[in-house]
């Protein structure tokens, strides 16, 4: 064991020190590669040492290097060095996380920094938050809340009687409500085709006097930072007047709540606190490894009606308050060990660091485009850039070379109906020159092809 895992120690740490030289896409004939692991399964075992280095030799070439500094696809974050040493160590504890008796540390390092990132956020005092896969995930357990309170309001036990003959529940989003939160209503039995949807201004912020008269069991579903423009809703205006009508206010922020840990940017999101509940994601902007997201509930009794079920004889314990009682799952892996790891490595100055330094990565970003000749389209505000480089058809040429020629990987969006570069800068590994190398690769790319159409 100790030999394998030495060699295991080796083999990472080769792979990360590669980062900063190697393309971030990986090639096509190392992810053809992958054949060889595949066909069918053996009778006879291989040696451990041997089974590593095979998975070495023919994954790591074909991963896309998001550990990296240059990957601005999808808000992926990198894991911190205190954040993965953290997470190789829980994977040696093995510890179930779903109750305390299973594992005291898991338990404790989970109730802890969830409660320091409620106070990062600024969330009510008396707020239970429980880890889970991420930011979907979370919104379903938040909404499976909301679901149970709102019709609870009206007399049904949803938990216990189900959906079929129900008093309706009014769903109310944005038009730019991010497809995690029409997933999580899909699942919990609410559609997606019913949702009522209010228009949104030119940065896809909700407009708060286009909401709907509520009455009745109602959710609103709000946004804290838009996929694309990385924008706000006016969450503090849509809970005056949600909560006018007893309806229960959701906020999913997946990247965006994390604004709230810098003095700089933390008025983006003010009236987030007067929601009901609110979503995130740890393994984004706080760059823990995957997977790791926060649920948090105003009302702990919402949150434990909907997921706490009666236990098993054997599951009996003294405590009241069980990890698996606010979450979907019930055998999970301990998530707070690599959470607390990072948020104790950075503390809440260099978490606000993180977030301003990111951030000001995408000003960069967005001001060396438009002084080349190129559209930004949306105001950045935050971590988010979309650039259009003239027509549609150029920028998706533009998408694709960066993709193909590897310096670093963006993916395309539509903004209003105009195909655009998506940049999304929240990694703590990205520095300057990562930002200077991928600029000049994105110019080379586009003027090449203004270049050859002339």
């Amino acid at each position: 064991m100790e030999k394998l895992l030495t060699e295991t120690a080796a083999k990472a740490t080769k792979y990360l020190t590669d980062l900063r030289t190697r393309r971030v896409p990986p090639l096509p004939q190392d992810v053809q590669g992958l054949d060889r692991l595949a066909g069918d399964l053996p009778d006879a075992g291989l040696d451990p040492s041997d089974v590593l280095a095979l998975l070495d030799d023919v994954g790591s070439p074909a991963t896309v290097a998001s550990a990296g500094g240059r990957y601005f696809g999808f808000i992926i974050g990198s894991a911190l060095p205190a954040a993965l040493a953290a997470d190789w160590l829980a994977s040696a504890w093995d510890q179930n996380g779903a109750m305390t008796v299973m594992s005291p540390v898991a338990a404790r390092l989970e109730r802890i920094s969830v409660e320091w990132v409620r106070e990062i956020f600024g969330l009510p005092v008396g707020t239970q938050g429980a880890l889970v896969t991420g930011d979907t995930m979370a919104n379903l357990t938040c909404l499976a809340a909301a679901r149970q309170a709102v019709l609870a309001g009206v007399g049904w036990d949803v938990g216990r009687q189900g959906l079929s003959g129900a008093p309706p529940i009014t769903v109310v989003a944005g038009e730019e409500v991010h497809v995690s939160v029409l997933k999580a209503l899909s699942l919990l039995g609410l559609g997606r085709d019913g949702v009522l949807r209010v228009p949104v201004d030119e940065q896809g912020r909700m407009r708060a006097d286009r909401l709907p008269r509520l009455s009745g069991p109602s959710i609103v579903c709000t946004q804290a930072g838009n996929v694309n423009s990385g924008a706000f809703d006016p969450v503090g205006a849509i809970c005056e007047e949600a909560h006018g009508a007893g309806a229960w206010v959701h906020v999913d922020g997946a990247f965006g709540l994390w604004a709230r840990a810098s003095a700089r940017y933390r008025a983006l999101a003010d009236g987030v606190e007067h929601a009901d509940s609110w979503a995130t994601d740890c393994h984004k902007w706080l760059n823990v490894p995957y997977d790791c997201g926060i649920a948090f509930v105003r009302s702990p009794g919402a949150l434990r009606a909907a997921m706490a079920v009666p236990a098993a004889a054997y599951l009996s314990t003294p405590s009241p308050d069980e990890p698996m009682d606010a979450v979907p799952e019930m055998s999970r892996r301990g998530r707070g060990i690599a959470c607390w790891a990072a948020l104790r490595s950075l503390g809440r100055s260099g978490l606000a660091s993180l977030v301003e330094r990111t951030c000001a990565f995408a000003r960069t970003f967005a001001d060396r485009l438009r002084a080349a000749g190129f559209t930004v389209l949306n105001d950045v505000v935050l971590n988010q850039v979309m650039v259009s480089f003239g027509s549609d058809a150029e920028t998706r040429r533009v998408v694709a070379e960066v993709q193909r020629e590897g310096t670093l990987w963006a993916g395309p969006t539509v903004w209003h109906g105009t195909t655009a570069m998506r940049l999304s800068v929240s990694s703590w590994a990205t520095t300057e020159d990562d930002i200077d190398r991928s600029f000049a690769a994105i110019r080379r790319i586009a003027a090449g092809g203004a270049q050859e159409s002339g």
